[in-house]
């Protein structure tokens, strides 16, 4: 992903930014303190992506502060992520920018996400519908962060068929999301058709032999596919940014000599 520090000495390079206000860019305060938060300001030039926002634990006026502050320092679309919906209908109140909500992935977007930009599709699969609302948390995260994200939902290994029926979408994707409880089982099935790389998500779904998601967790870690990683279960956030971040991806090297 070109990050902001990059595209910023860039238009140096081109005249479109003074030397002097590139500096004052870069040595703006890197964080604000408003005592219950350290605003990480500088997050968008080291990494191309803002700050996001842990709603969980936090009070309305504290997230609505913490917004506004992100929003205050051009930071484009905030995500605040496992937001209840109480507090969204409150937060909606307070926020004068545009502000969308998703009750299904407990997730709220303020400002308008960028278009799509990356450098292929994020494919979104689950083993059933019960997968949900971890699926949307990634299919949203990585849509606001610039992602066309194809939705391919409830094709899990008990009807080994319906998987098999969105094949061209697997082989089309350049990154896949693969989300599943019960035994896990998806995101091998998943890693065995495609030849880019899988992001398995367990899930808590499941009964009492899943232990809240542990099962899945140990068996896509022990994945005899290639190409598949692992994140935290119920982590569908940390799924969509990873995607977007690999569908995203500069070539290092580009325009140096070997």
């Amino acid at each position: 992903m070109k990050s902001e520090t990059k595209e910023l000495l860039e238009a140096v390079r081109d005249g479109v930014v003074s030397v002097d206000d590139a500096l004052l860019k870069l040595k703006t305060q890197p964080f604000e303190d408003l005592g219950f938060a350290k605003i990480d300001l500088h997050r968008k030039i080291r990494q191309g992506v803002g700050e996001v926002v842990y709603g969980a634990g936090k009070t309305v006026e504290q997230i609505g502060a913490i917004v506004q502050k992100l929003r205050g320092n051009g930071d484009g679309a905030i995500l605040v992520t496992r937001l209840s919906a109480d507090k969204a209908a409150a937060l909606r109140d307070t926020i004068s920018q545009p502000f969308t909500y998703s009750e299904t992935a407990r997730l709220a977007v303020v400002g308008e996400p960028p278009l799509p930009n990356g450098i292929g599709k994020i494919a979104v699969v689950t083993g059933g519908t019960s997968d949900l609302p971890v699926a949307e948390e990634a299919a949203l995260t990585a849509e606001t962060l610039g992602n066309e994200v194809v939705r391919i939902y409830d094709v899990g290994v008990a009807g080994l068929h319906r998987l098999l029926a969105h094949s061209k979408e697997i082989m089309q994707a350049s990154v896949i999301i693969a989300i599943a409880g019960m035994e896990g089982a998806l995101a091998s099935v998943v890693g065995g058709l495609a030849d880019c790389p899988v992001i398995a998500v367990p899930t808590s779904i499941g009964y009492g032999a899943s232990f809240h998601g542990l099962s899945a967790l140990l068996s896509m870690l022990n994945s005899c596919a290639s190409g598949v990683s692992v994140v935290n279960i119920d982590n569908g956030f940390g799924a969509g940014y990873l995607a977007s971040m690999i569908n995203h991806m500069d070539a290092k090297n580009e325009g140096n000599p070997r």
